[in-house]
């Protein structure tokens, strides 16, 4: 039977990969998202007739409203309208691939509704960690990892009841565009420099995030919050050809990998088909093709980013919110040309001395005040 799926943030990057995957697999859609973004958006909704469409800005809202009149489709707008969307009774799968901590709304409402949630969207993790996890065990509602490297994880401990036995992960990292690069070398990197990336297609704020190695920071949070591990227990491992996904170290020393080519079609499909596998559109792994696979140590001194992210799950409480914010901020500011690249680490780790927040969350309220808290420092900083 065909699954009934709610698209959030169908016109970036993951948004479309998916739906070109349910193309592939014959499921229907149900909502279609997009931030402000509505012309892709009107084309989506022509194409899949979706119930719902949500945009999050009121008056891109009207506005495609007003285009759509044609159409049998309720547009919903704001906040509101994405925890609608999130939480509609015939959806069967949410696919959360919203960019940034605006992301955490439409995933504790799927969540609050007992939803199946595909989760592309780390920020919900990082941001709220705690508090997601304590309500998908409230309601019963279950998180699939759609990002590359934990769906890796996730497909390495399948089947594995012991959880006991898991020593640690090895998170891999393509490295960036700056693989190599040292500060000096990083100082008159431009906004143009960042957006190309050497592996993968994204939009502009996680290939900047992918450049600074702050991507990589989030996801070694968001990996302790989904799999219940200490920061410790997570060994980020730069790996340029982006086919080892990541592994698993057991206590017997012994190392379960997760290998393809790097293509999110795969990791995306298996969040929709789970606990199946079917044929999917992506092409079979060649290692003959690759020849040699490379690894090596991050460069935590000149990334900052990445420095940040570990001291700040470490540091506990809200924290990781806080350098998520922080970092949301500034890298704002490089796309509009306002602050240099290094600038950005320089300010999320400047972020970690809003010590209050190291408190736990117990509400969305407390994450908002974090994440605000943390928007307002960077802006400061810059005056």
């Amino acid at each position: 039977m065909a699954k009934k799926i709610a698209v959030l943030g169908s016109t970036g990057s993951i948004g479309t990969q998916t739906l070109d995957v349910i193309d592939h697999l014959g499921y229907e859609v149900t909502v279609l998202s997009a931030n402000s973004s509505i012309d892709l958006l009107e084309e989506q909704a022509r194409k899949y007739r979706p119930p719902y469409v949500a945009v999050a800005n009121e008056s891109a809202a009207r506005a495609l409203a007003e285009r759509l009149r044609d159409l049998p489709v309720s547009v919903l707008c704001g906040e509101e309208g994405l925890k609608e969307a999130a939480s509609l009774e015939e959806n069967d799968i949410i696919v959360n691939a919203v960019v940034g901590i605006a992301g955490l709304v439409p995933t504790m409402a799927a969540l609050e509704a007992g939803k199946t949630l595909a989760l592309a969207n780390k920020e919900s993790l990082v941001a709220g960690g705690r508090l997601v996890l304590e309500t998908a065990q409230r309601t019963g509602a279950q998180i699939l990892p759609v990002d590359s490297e934990h769906s890796a994880i996730f497909q390495c401990l399948w089947g594995d009841g012991h959880r006991e036995h898991l020593q640690k992960i090895l998170l891999t990292a393509s490295g960036g565009p700056f693989f190599g690069m040292k500060k000096e070398d990083l100082q008159r990197i431009s906004v143009e420099d960042t957006l190309r990336h050497p592996t993968w297609n994204m939009g502009g704020k996680i290939t900047v995030d992918s450049a600074t190695l702050m991507n990589k920071g989030l996801e070694l949070i968001e990996a302790v919050w989904l799999f219940g591990l200490r920061p410790e227990q997570v060994e980020i491992v730069v790996h340029r050809e982006s086919v080892v996904h990541s592994a698993v170290e057991f206590a017997d020393g012994s190392v379960i990998a997760q290998m393809g080519v790097p293509d999110m079609r795969l990791p995306i499909q298996l969040a929709l088909t789970y606990p199946e596998r079917l044929p999917g559109k992506t092409r079979p792994l060649s290692l003959t093709e690759y020849g040699s696979l490379t690894f090596y140590p991050p460069d935590f001194e000149t990334f900052d980013c990445l420095r940040s992210c570990v001291r700040a799950i470490e540091m506990g409480g809200l924290m990781p919110c806080v350098v998520n914010g922080a970092n949301e901020e500034a890298v704002g500011l490089f796309l509009q040309k306002k602050i240099p690249f290094l600038k950005i680490g320089e300010l999320v780790e400047a972020s970690l001395s809003l010590t209050e927040y190291r408190k736990e969350a117990n509400s969305m309220e407390d994450i908002k005040r974090a994440d605000g808290a943390a928007r307002a420092f960077v802006r400061a900083q810059i005056g």
